[in-house]
């Protein structure tokens, strides 16, 4: 390894207290540095603006002699959260927890009390930051003039990166000294003569650069830093000339792209400089390696965002500090041992990260800035807060929505996006054909297959192009189900005509959601409790689940198993009269086939196998994959029956002799007493599809899931109940937001992050929110009429294996169904959840409040 790169003389390190970084969740060891004599005068740095932290990508440089004689910055180590440190010969070791010396942070404190501090500096290149920090120290007096250029060209050197040429047996650290004293030792001059030369000598070796490392290795190396992160540049190095140790921190107005600086084109924020005189119980490169680790943790990270002087700056060291664990210089018996400290670092994480902070002298600046700036707040973009106007809510839904139409047709140029579509196509055709017949069965064929298909079609489309969360899939659900057939024997058993009771329900159902959304009634969703919304996200796919294993036990009803059967597939009757031999077997097959299927290539598309792009390609594509398996499977086994899927052939009304695609409002003897009592029902199913609906926003709608763009409650909410209400004039179902189809659309346009670090789980990256996705799902629901011959070829087995892999998928992510699943484990493999951590009485706070429209808990990320 380079030398002193990682943890400088570990022989004297040994028996030297090492350190856990606890607030970063890493673990460090290495050897002490003395006591720093510095100037005491601080830096009076510049105000502090409102300004957001994002994260970060440290890269740590070296001094050092390479084999021509000459210096140059080497990068040693760079950090994304984990550090990573060259090897040999182009080769990276694998990322891994940072190990530190305690005598190094409290050398880094030290440091930061009598070091250099300039803050917010509106410099844009290397060069005018290196002349400002040299500026700042000579006025310090840190820096005696005499020495202000060699430091100056020093620090402009050419910055390289270790490449598969690169030898660490051919690299010595650099020690920097004075021209007069390399003269008089016979020593090859390293410097350069000219200030403007070492400029264009370090500026104009970019090609070299990038011809130097390797251009794969870049491109993984940027797909793992997180988008719009900000980076963060530590040069350390030895100057015998120095009087004592030096640290300069910067932290730019801006962040800038410093050419032929870092290993990838990421935008620099701060910059530290670690110089002070040969020692050997001084190690510098142990001294950078922590503040780039304190640097990759995200409080001290933020801290350092929003330092205003000096002053901030140190309490944020000591605050790091006080979340370390010591350990005593001990001989440790078995690795084992280590493991009980786990619990005590946890507690003191959740202590850094959830702990309130009472409101500081900066908080309360930067609010006042906020809204000097006008700058909205969190509440003022909340869809759910009342305006105290007539439509308020609506018009806001409208403005907030609307002006990202065209990027809601953009992103959806996407291969994920496609395999979505027919994905969401059979998850939206296999229910729609389900409940249509069962629509069929329970109204007396008044309403069936072909009504549901267009509905679904139709309004599908209308709440593409015009609904503020595309994410959602209308349909129809159990609930509406259960209501249609009551209220059908209803009619039948007064007398009454079921289809013209129908639209007078719909007409209050307009009245009705136009009185709530002019009212703002939709913030009472902010009453839901997360219980409420787990329990009915639960109980739905519970039905998917049992729907899917009532109708293979039908199967096997109509079909048993026999030893001898009377008919065979070659009968001339079609479809064959039951039982028929082998048909349950068979269909249990298709039905465990295609579930299994779709499962393993969701697992497998962040698995380790194949190249990422064909592996996600796979991963996306597998509900299709799984489909076209098994019917293919079942089309080429001729001597066993399956039922097929049964698809209307045309635009033609389920019961055509006695109804029309127009219902007639006043009918043929319909009571006008009933017209006014409708309403009674209708605020019946105005709750059913409130319910449904704005829950369904909510569980989309859940931070962890990544969506940025917004939803609009007042609005999907109006376009719903009024597609709904006029569909009852042309005999058609109304439909709500679909919670299964609606998670399970959202899953598969969820782009997960690339671990970047052993151990680390892959998490939501983004959702993909596009309006064109929902489109082409309705547009192919209302073409599957006239696409029967193609769609009469899938068994029915194979869409309730897609049911049950529906049904399954959406249970992930549900924190009540984790907690069963917890019942059936030992404490010991509990995961580390808030909601699992057993708090001592002194502890725990008891409230009976909640907050309003959010989480008591944090949630895991629900796709996989």
């Amino acid at each position: 390894m380079l030398p002193d790169f990682r943890v400088g003389g570990m022989q004297q390190a040994m028996g030297q207290s090492a350190v856990i970084v606890k607030s970063c969740n890493q673990y460090h060891a290495g050897s002490s540095v003395p006591e720093v004599e510095q100037i005491p005068q601080p830096t009076t740095s510049r105000r502090a603006v409102p300004r957001v932290a994002h994260e970060a990508y440290v890269e740590l440089h070296r001094l050092i002699m390479d084999k021509n004689n000459e210096l140059r910055w080497l990068e040693a180590s760079h950090w994304i959260k984990l550090e990573e440190d060259f090897e040999e010969l182009g080769h990276w070791g694998r990322p891994h927890l940072s190990y530190l010396s305690f005598q190094s942070l409290l050398d880094v404190r030290r440091a930061f009390t009598k070091g250099c501090v300039l803050l917010d500096l509106p410099e844009r290149s290397l060069a005018g930051i290196t002349n400002q920090v040299l500026d700042q120290m000579i006025y310090e007096g840190q820096l005696k003039p005499e020495d202000r250029e060699v430091l100056l060209r020093t620090l402009l050197l050419q910055h390289s990166h270790p490449d598969e040429s690169t030898s660490l047996d051919a690299i010595s650290p650099g020690r920097l000294q004075r021209e007069a004293d390399l003269q008089g030792a016979g020593t090859a001059q390293p410097l350069l003569q000219e200030h403007l030369q070492i400029e264009m000598k370090t500026f104009s070796s970019g090609s070299e650069q990038e011809e130097s490392s390797s251009p794969h290795f870049k491109k993984q190396l940027l797909e793992k830093i997180p988008p719009e992160a900000e980076a963060t540049l530590v040069l350390v190095g030895c100057a015998t000339f120095l009087e004592h140790p030096t640290l300069a921190f910067v932290r730019l107005k801006d962040a800038v792209e410093l050419d032929s600086v870092l290993e990838v084109p990421v935008p620099v924020r701060f910059l530290f400089v670690v110089l002070g005189p040969d020692s050997p119980h001084t190690n510098y490169p142990e001294i950078g390696r922590a503040i780039s680790t304190m640097m990759s943790e995200r409080v001290f990270r933020t801290d350092a965002y929003l330092a205003a002087s000096r002053k901030d700056l140190v309490n944020s060291v000591e605050e790091f500090l006080d979340y370390c664990i010591v350990l005593p210089p001990s001989e440790i018996q078995s690795e084992g041992l280590l493991k009980s400290l786990l619990p005590l670092q946890k507690q003191l994480l959740r202590k850094r990260y959830l702990e309130k902070q009472p409101e500081t002298e900066l908080s309360k600046v930067l609010e006042q800035e906020l809204k000097k700036q006008g700058l909205k707040s969190e509440d003022d973009d909340d869809p759910l807060r009342r305006t105290g106007r007539p439509f308020g809510g609506l018009v806001r839904d409208i403005r907030r929505r609307y002006p990202k139409y065209l990027s809601d047709i953009k992103d959806a140029l996407n291969a994920q996006a496609l395999a979505a579509v027919i994905f969401i196509y059979f998850a939206a055709l296999s229910p729609a054909i389900t409940f249509g017949g069962l629509l069929d069965e329970k109204t007396d064929k008044w309403m069936g297959v072909s009504e549901l298909l267009l509905s679904t079609a139709i309004q599908g489309v209308l709440f593409c192009l015009l609904g503020a969360q595309p994410l959602l899939v209308l349909g129809f659900s159990g609930p509406l189900m259960v209501f249609e057939e009551a209220f059908y024997k209803f009619c039948e058993g007064n007398g009454f005509e079921y289809i013209v009771g129908r639209v007078w329900i719909g007409f209050w159902l307009i009245i009705l959601v136009v009185l709530v959304v002019a009212f703002e009634g939709s913030f009472l969703v902010r009453y839901i409790s997360r219980y409420t919304q787990e329990i009915f996200s639960f109980l739905i796919s519970l039905i998917f689940i049992y729907e899917t294993f009532d109708k293979l036990i039908k199967i096997f009803k109509e079909h048993p198993l026999k030893p001898w059967y009377k008919h065979t597939v070659n009968s001339t009757a079609w479809p064959p009269p039951p039982p028929q031999p082998n048909t349950a077997l068979l269909s249990l097959i298709l039905m465990a086939g295609t579930f299994f299927i779709a499962f393993f290539l969701r697992k497998f598309k962040n698995s380790g196998f194949f190249p990422g792009k064909l592996r996600r390609v796979i991963g996306d594509f597998g509900v299709p994959i799984a489909i076209f398996i098994m019917s293919m499977a079942d089309f080429f086994i001729k001597d066993t029956y399956t039922k097929k899927l049964e698809v209307p052939s045309g635009l033609e009304v389920s019961k055509s002799a006695h109804r029309t695609w127009f219902i007639n409002p006043l009918g043929n003897n319909f009571p006008i007493w009933m017209m006014f009592a409708s309403a009674l029902p209708a605020v019946l199913v105005f709750i059913l599809i409130f319910l449904e609906s704005q829950i369904t926003t909510l569980i989309v709608s859940k931070p962890e899931r990544k969506v940025v763009k917004g939803s609009g409650f007042h609005l999907d909410l109006l376009l719903i109940v009024t597609m709904g209400g006029i569909a009852g004039l042309f005999g058609m179902p109304w439909l709500s937001a679909t919670t299964v189809r609606t998670v399970t659309h959202a899953n598969a346009l969820t782009v997960m992050s690339k671990t970047t670090a052993p151990g680390e789980k892959a998490h939501v990256q983004e959702v993909i929110e596009q309006r064109i996705t929902g489109l082409l799902v309705a547009i192919l629901v209302g073409l599957s009429i006239l696409m029967e011959p193609i769609l009469k070829l899938i068994p029915l087995a194979v869409l309730f294996g897609i049911f049950l892999y529906m049904g399954v998928t959406s249970l992930n992510g549900i924190q009540l169904y984790d907690r069963i699943l917890l019942m059936l484990k030992p404490p010991k493999y509990h995961p580390d959840e808030a909601y699992v951590v057993k708090l001592d009485a002194d502890d725990a706070e008891v409230t009976f409040d909640e907050t309003e429209g959010q989480d008591v808990y944090d949630e895991t990320q629900m796709p996989i």
